[in-house]
């Protein structure tokens, strides 16, 4: 693992909640904010995972809690962000990385299937910042209104900035959560002082993603085909979400960084087969 190149303490007195923090490249996520300073919130619907992210949190002496709780429902998000809030006093820093995915062909996916990953991801995204803005604003809740306002990152993929196999409804809802994010940072950058910005991520090893589509079969091929001949990793997303969330991202917003390496239409082909194995075990 690469050192990082950020100080220890960028982040010291910062709060951070983070949907879908408690694995893949959203635990990775709460590790590094939380060893660059900042204390941790983690939500998430499965609890077991949740209490073992707090658990391995604590036991780096990060300060953290988890809450049990889907992004979907209203009032989750409120009882959440309440208790954040009460927990630590302040709220500075939300990362929308909670998602759901799953290969599937357009004409075998059911809308109610389109709509659930539309809902965890797009909606989910919008009501978790809907309900943490009175905290986040300049003046929030828990700030000293001298300062400036709070950062919201908004985890997304580069999945529909072309196209690419069975994968039609986590397209759609990342294509809109790109479009919240540069919306609220049209919006809440210039009323509340909020800083916007999102992290599109590419192929990242060992992660979930990597198995759901069908990519681990296909990779050392694909590392061929790369420019850096490699894939990303976890602690790559982590390090841009600690740039975004620290003063060195202060004059970002509207910004969505794209992590990843370049993905051809020969790569797309090798996906696609790829992924009618990995769809053939299912």
């Amino acid at each position: 693992m690469v050192e990082s190149p950020f100080k220890p303490e960028i982040l010291r007195g910062k709060v951070a909640l983070l949907t879908g923090g408690g694995s893949g490249i959203g635990y990775e996520i709460s590790l590094q904010l939380g060893k660059h300073g900042a204390s941790i919130a983690i939500m998430g619907r499965r609890k077991h995972v949740v209490d073992s992210a707090v658990s391995s949190l604590n036991s780096l002496g990060i300060p953290a809690i988890g809450f049990e709780g889907d992004v979907r429902k209203r009032e989750d998000a409120i009882r959440v962000v309440e208790s954040t809030f009460k927990h630590f006093g302040r709220l500075d820093i939300l990362v929308n990385a909670a998602a759901g995915n799953f290969l599937v062909p357009s004409e075998d996916l059911s809308s109610n299937g389109f709509r659930t990953v539309m809902d965890i991801d797009s909606v989910g995204t919008f009501t978790m910042c809907h309900e943490a803005l009175k905290y986040l604003k300049r003046g929030g809740l828990g700030k000293d209104p001298s300062t400036a306002g709070g950062t919201i990152i908004n985890i997304s993929a580069t999945l529909h900035y072309t196209a690419t196999w069975y994968q039609i409804h986590v397209s759609a809802a990342k294509a809109a959560v790109d479009s919240i994010t540069r919306n609220l940072a049209l919006e809440w950058g210039t009323d509340y002082d909020i800083r916007v910005n999102g992290i599109a991520p590419g192929p990242i090893g060992d992660t979930a993603g990597m198995s759901k589509l069908g990519l681990e079969g296909i990779l050392s091929k694909a590392m061929e085909k790369m420019p850096l001949f490699k894939v990303g990793e976890k602690w790559d997303i982590a390090m841009a979400a600690v740039y975004l969330a620290s003063d060195a991202g202060s004059f970002l917003a509207t910004t969505i960084q794209q992590v990843a390496e370049i993905w051809g239409l020969g790569l797309q082909q090798l996906q696609r087969f790829s992924a009618r194995v990995e769809l053939s075990r299912l």
